[in-house]
């Protein structure tokens, strides 16, 4: 309600201060759609200010009620907003909900990622959630140019760093390469056996969204203990 009667406040005085009647008349003349993203906005922005999309509304939503109605989590979500939402196929009919958020925040979001991750998922029906920090990749300077590209920003590291958040809360801690018959090469992660319980289940899942943003075969696994 709260978000409402600020559109009531706004709509009175644009009407007081010359707006006419009929164009602000009352909030019978906003669709529902309007009515969600003007509630959501606070929790989605995008390049160049562009509209969400109707996906992207209901992850700012999602953001929103668990702001208001999960205690702990509310303090935290406070100032924590998105930049973009997609639905990623995994497998069949799985589906995983990928959501960008913005890179400076990203220490902010790894501090509640396993409770936010799991509220997430519940409200969207199982669906795995995977959270990745915005990053632009800058392309080479021209020959001869004295301008240097930062290191984080090139294609390798960018796509490095993308791994680490896709695999969050777990940490890799090997890596290897394998090259098949046909000339091609798939990478094999390891990942910390600490975190097997919140992240076993999504192993699929990492690998479809990890070719879905760089176009890389992946495969996670575990490190096997010997006994």
């Amino acid at each position: 309600m709260g978000y409402i009667n600020t559109i009531r406040g706004q709509l009175g005085f644009y009407h007081r201060f010359g707006g006419s009647k009929s164009t602000s008349s009352s909030l019978a003349d906003f669709s529902p759609r309007f009515l969600k993203m003007y509630t959501t906005k606070r929790k989605f922005q995008k390049d160049q200010d562009a509209d969400p999309t109707e996906f992207e509304e209901t992850v700012a939503q999602a953001f929103l009620e668990l702001e208001n109605s999960n205690q702990d989590l509310k303090s935290d979500l406070k100032d924590l907003y998105i930049n973009a939402a997609v639905q990623v196929d995994v497998s069949g009919s799985r589906k995983a909900v990928v959501i960008h958020v913005p890179f400076r925040l990203r220490k902010a979001y790894r501090k509640v990622h396993v409770k936010l991750v799991r509220e997430l998922e519940k409200k969207f029906s199982g669906k795995d959630v995977i959270l990745i920090a915005t990053r632009r990749i800058v392309r080479p300077p021209k020959k001869g140019s004295a301008v240097q590209r930062p290191r984080n920003r090139t294609l390798t590291a960018v796509h490095e760093a993308i791994l680490e958040d896709v695999v969050l809360p777990a940490e890799i801690v090997g890596k290897r390469i394998r090259y098949r018959l046909d000339g091609s090469k798939i990478m094999k992660i390891f990942l910390d056996p600490k975190e097997r319980n919140n992240t076993e289940y999504k192993l699929e899942t990492f690998s479809a969204v990890y070719r879905k943003l760089c176009g890389k075969d992946v495969v996670f696994e575990y490190p096997t203990t010997e006994s």
